[in-house]
């Protein structure tokens, strides 16, 4: 078993690190971007767990936090000074050259996340012309389904350039057990893009792992969040091949 697959095998409740074969077959230099123009929907946790979660099964991955708030290098500092291993790469790029600027990346990487910001439209135009497939995170509100129709208007302008751009809804912070976090689904059914099948939830571990600079799966090993999180990333390979 190589280096990165044994370090996979030292963490319980994350996904098996992928077989060699499927390794060997994967594109390398995939781009995924989490966008989403409503501030408070969770996009770095989800991107800081989604590059974690690849890393361990095999992949060399590489975050760029394109939000000038710097989360995911903050992320990335604790995870440094609680002396845990790095697991890949986190460089700040919040600019609106991340479309020229991400594919350069993605030739030294099998997979590029990039950590969209609120609010900056340039940016997150930019980041979609980078992209292969863009996650929105929405919380399970109204509002918050209300607002995603500025990012699904963003993503119809960059298929213009891009036809073969992906997109897809996740479902972040769904408090489990209310009614809007099981009618949310409902209220996705009419926009353009599909929700991927795994709900990610307001859970504990999500929010002592941003503390740690950890993922859920370190901090809580085998716990809902940690399945969640390969629920997750099982999802999205799905779209990505």
């Amino acid at each position: 078993m190589d280096k990165r697959a044994s370090a996979s095998a030292e963490i319980s409740g994350s996904a098996p690190p992928l077989p060699p074969a499927v390794i060997e077959k994967w594109r390398p230099g995939r781009v995924i971007a989490l966008l989403n123009q409503k501030g408070g929907a969770g996009k770095t946790t989800l991107a800081t767990h989604l590059a974690g979660e690849f890393a361990l099964q095999g992949l060399e991955v590489t975050l760029l936090d394109a939000d000038p708030q710097g989360s995911a290098l903050d992320w990335a500092h604790r995870r440094l000074q609680s002396g845990e291993k790095r697991l890949y790469g986190v460089f700040g790029l919040a600019r609106d050259s991340l479309h020229q600027e991400a594919p350069q990346v993605a030739l030294q990487a099998d997979l590029v996340i990039i950590d969209g910001p609120p609010r900056v439209a340039a940016i997150a135009r930019s980041a979609l012309l980078a992209a292969d497939l863009v996650l929105i995170p929405v919380q399970p509100s109204a509002y918050d389904i209300w607002a995603s129709q500025e990012m699904v208007q963003l993503v119809t302008e960059a298929r213009a350039f891009r036809p073969q751009l992906r997109a897809a809804f996740v479902i972040n912070r769904r408090v489990v057990g209310t009614v809007i976090g099981r009618e949310v689904r409902a209220a996705l059914a009419d926009q353009p893009f599909n929700a991927l099948g795994s709900d990610v939830s307001q859970r504990i571990a999500f929010a002592d792992s941003v503390a740690a600079g950890k993922l859920a799966c370190e901090v809580a090993p085998g716990s809902r969040a940690a399945r969640e999180i390969a629920a997750l990333v099982r999802d999205v390979r799905e779209l990505l091949r």
